[in-house]
């Protein structure tokens, strides 16, 4: 799918995010992958940052039951991801969040 493609093919993507920034400036800085490989989509990624995750599906509209969680690395790495369309483009949010092993009763820390 990428072979071929020129830097305008992912115009849409591209000038979604300078929507987002100039909209949204104010949220926390994600992570910004635009691919050849997904011409149409933009991802906001947050790596231990799930209030800046929060804070962006809150100013994007997207409702807490269109979040989907799962675990990775053996249960120690929380992601939550979901997408919504805006102007034009697929936006990926993903979040990524480190899980704390609970401590066994009686534990001293």
């Amino acid at each position: 799918m990428s072979e071929g493609l020129t830097l305008d093919d992912l115009a849409v993507p591209l000038r979604a995010l300078r929507l987002l920034a100039a909209d949204f400036g104010y949220l926390s800085a994600p992570a910004v992958a635009v691919s050849t490989i997904y011409p149409d989509r933009l991802e906001l990624s947050f790596h231990d940052d799930l209030s800046g995750f929060e804070a962006w599906r809150e100013a994007l509209g997207i409702p807490p039951e269109a979040v989907v969680h799962r675990e990775q690395s053996n249960g120690h790495t929380r992601v939550l991801t979901t997408s919504v369309g805006r102007a034009g483009t697929v936006v990926d949010l993903v979040g990524y969040g480190s899980i704390t092993a609970p401590q066994p009763a009686g534990a001293t820390t």
